[in-house]
């Protein structure tokens, strides 16, 4: 059941995705005079098709990895006198320009929308409150405390444990202190702790903010009861069930969630053996946590469950809803953020402040996607306006063959007077497959390593 969720959430995301960038590229040639000979979303073999009274054709393909927007272009085929005026090639430069950048701006503005609503609507988030700190880390050497609640990071305001991972996720291959805002438990000013830190996640793979930074978010009490359980994992092949409440392991009693998460991490392979509470009967159960492999050759136990949720305190709880005008500004503010954001994580990872290894395809994507339904509405959206600006960026780069290569060309002729010889313009073509190809083929070996 969680491989067809998967599957069902990457087809409608990628689907939105495609079809908005497609439709931006069609909407905009159409009001430039530009004949659209097909609209496909998805390659190969089209499943569903139909004309327009244009003579446009609308397709569903069978490969749902991408999609694209066919113009009357004589470079591409013959083109009949009277049609010659409609032909992507005979227009503007400008017009050609307009043409290319309504893809990814359309997916920018599709994040827009995205986080509009979500503003809107209202999302419930947990205050950001340091559960405890590591002796001799960074933040112990800063002067952060337990109970402190986090309120800035380099000078801009958090309001969440997300905000402060995005944060400090973007001070990657930083070297010196670290800015961060906190205030004590019941107090309304906040004081500025200088945080050291020396090659700041460089090369982490994945980058874990929050542990290299020596902090354990605040949580209410948790007793170790199983909330979801993952098909096909070493939880289910157990006879772990939701509601069943871990009083023991090996004999030894389990205080907490987390104390059971610790004894499954440092366990991969080992079988345990497990005492269950169900319903009010007691029952033994033998659990082996499958390997999951970190860096540096270090693996953790892994068994496919959660924990039942618990109510948060009231206190610790912060509502981040705006007026529809106000939405606006700060929809805006946070699709240029993550913008900026991604594009500063592609220039790190070129010059190898972080791992190759952080690329993802199209099997990650499924599986977060597939996640963030499972959570819910919020997340699912907030992860489709994440991937939408992400698509839009990549389309940017100066990448012959994408959205962005296009452009290069176009302001290169703005500049000369005249066009990109067609025997530039092929070499440049053949180097962008390569290197898209090889990007491609490296996520999707990165997404098997991860399984």
């Amino acid at each position: 059941m969680g491989v067809i969720q998967n599957l069902l959430a990457v087809i409608v995301v990628l689907g939105v995705l495609i079809t908005f960038h497609e439709f931006g590229h069609f909407w905009v040639a159409r009001r430039c005079g530009v004949k659209v000979l097909r609209f496909s979303v998805g390659f190969g073999k089209p499943l569903w098709s139909r004309f327009d009274r244009h003579g446009t054709e609308f397709a569903v393909a069978a490969i749902p990895l991408g999609g694209y927007v066919k113009m009357l272009d004589e470079r591409e085929g013959p083109v009949a006198p009277e049609e010659r005026d409609q032909a992507f090639n005979r227009k503007s430069v400008w017009r050609r320009i307009a043409i290319v950048s309504a893809g990814p701006l359309a997916n920018f503005l599709l994040a827009i929308v995205a986080y509009w609503l979500l503003f809107v609507v209202g999302t419930t988030t947990v205050a950001p409150v340091i559960g405890d700190v590591e002796p001799g880390s960074p933040a112990d050497r800063g002067g952060l405390e337990a109970q402190q609640e986090i309120v800035a990071v380099e000078g801009d305001v958090v309001s969440s444990w997300d905000d402060i991972n995005l944060k400090l996720v973007a001070a990657i291959g930083h070297d010196g202190d670290l800015a961060i805002e906190a205030r004590d438990e019941g107090e309304t000013q906040a004081s500025t702790y200088r945080v050291p830190v020396e090659d700041w996640l460089v090369r982490q793979d994945p980058p874990q903010p929050l542990v290299s930074l020596g902090v354990t978010p605040w949580r209410p009490p948790m007793p170790a009861v199983i909330g979801q359980v993952i098909d096909d994992e070493a939880a289910a092949r157990a006879g772990l069930k939701p509601g069943d409440e871990i009083k023991a392991v090996n004999g030894e009693p389990v205080e907490d969630w987390m104390a059971f998460v610790d004894v499954v991490r440092g366990s991969p392979g080992e079988t345990l053996a497990l005492e269950v509470e169900r319903g009010g009967d007691r029952r033994e159960l033998e659990l082996t946590p499958g390997r999951q492999s970190l860096e540096d050759d270090v693996s953790i136990g892994y068994i496919g469950a959660g924990v039942e949720p618990v109510d948060w305190p009231d206190e610790y709880r912060r509502e981040i809803r705006y007026g529809p005008v106000a939405a606006i500004g700060q929809s805006v503010s946070r699709t240029g953020e993550m913008s900026l954001l991604t594009l500063d994580a592609i220039r790190k990872m070129v010059v190898g402040l972080i791992s190759p290894t952080n690329l993802s395809g199209p099997i990650t994507i499924a599986r977060v996607a597939g996640e963030s339904a499972r959570t819910g509405l919020e997340s699912f959206v907030s992860f489709m306006a994440y991937l939408s600006i992400s698509l839009g960026v990549l389309n940017l780069l100066p990448i012959p063959v994408l959205d962005g290569g296009h452009l290069v060309y176009y302001i290169i002729e703005v500049i000369r007077g005249r066009p990109v010889s067609e025997r530039v313009q092929a070499v440049g073509l053949r180097i962008g497959l390569a290197l898209v190809g090889s990007l491609m083929l490296m996520a999707l070996y990165f997404d098997l390593m991860r399984l």
